[in-house]
């Protein structure tokens, strides 16, 4: 039984994770990989967006970067989660060791746990591809914007606020813990890596709305001075 408890270094120590197998690369290589990965991604949607509408906001540009980083995260990296859950533990693929270093801080990903596999599951199959959309409807200055950019935010608000809310009751009212004791993970990994998910779509959202609400009233001054006439 001590085998098991001391055979991986996830929170809480007597978690079921089978066939466990220590990263083989570096926790700086795979950030590196990570930060190359990201930069050639964001470089290469503003070069074809300065290319196909060269006139386009610079506020439009960062928002297209915006949802076409998040989308790609959700339905690559996320989405491998949903087909790797059961077996990320020996994983020694690029993705798969990223899952095992960021489990550290949230050792529910390596034991397929129910919230995060549907909560998951739901990001790879709707929010992930609506983020791709909700890019485009934004480079064609489509009437689609506001009110599907307003949805996809929503989306992860709610999703966040359930991830970090589930996570914390555990933690406080039931003593389980799924980070690890260092301040390291849990501030870096678990909150602020998560916390980028509500303070940005929150932005949008206002955004959103702000929008939307000014095009009713803009309708609505019409439809009075039609009245008026």
């Amino acid at each position: 039984m001590s085998s098991q408890v001391s055979s991986h270094p996830y929170y809480p120590l007597d978690a079921h994770i089978k066939e466990y197998a220590p990263n083989e690369t570096s926790i700086q290589r795979l950030l590196a990989t990570s930060s190359i990965a990201t930069s050639v991604i964001l470089g290469g949607t503003l070069t074809w967006v300065s290319f196909l509408r060269p006139s386009l906001p610079k506020a439009d540009r960062l928002a297209i970067l915006w949802f076409i980083l998040s989308g790609t995260i959700h339905c690559f990296f996320e989405g491998y989660f949903i087909i790797h859950h059961d077996h990320m533990a020996s994983a020694q693929d690029f993705l798969g060791q990223l899952w095992k270093e960021y489990s550290l801080s949230d050792s529910r990903y390596m034991t397929s746990d129910t919230l995060v596999l549907c909560m998951e599951t739901m990001t790879v199959l709707i929010w992930g591809p609506l983020c791709f959309f909700v890019a485009y409807l934004i480079l064609n200055q489509h009437s689609l914007r506001h009110p599907l950019q307003l949805i996809v935010c929503m989306s992860h608000l709610y999703g966040d606020t359930l991830y970090y809310a589930t996570s914390l009751y555990d933690h406080y009212a039931h003593g389980r813990s799924y980070c690890r004791p260092e301040a390291y993970y849990f501030w870096i990994y678990y909150f602020l890596m998560n916390f980028i998910w509500i303070v940005i779509p929150f932005y949008y959202l206002s955004q959103s709305i702000k929008a939307i609400s000014n095009a009713f009233e803009a309708l609505q001054r019409i439809s009075a001075d039609e009245k008026a006439r």
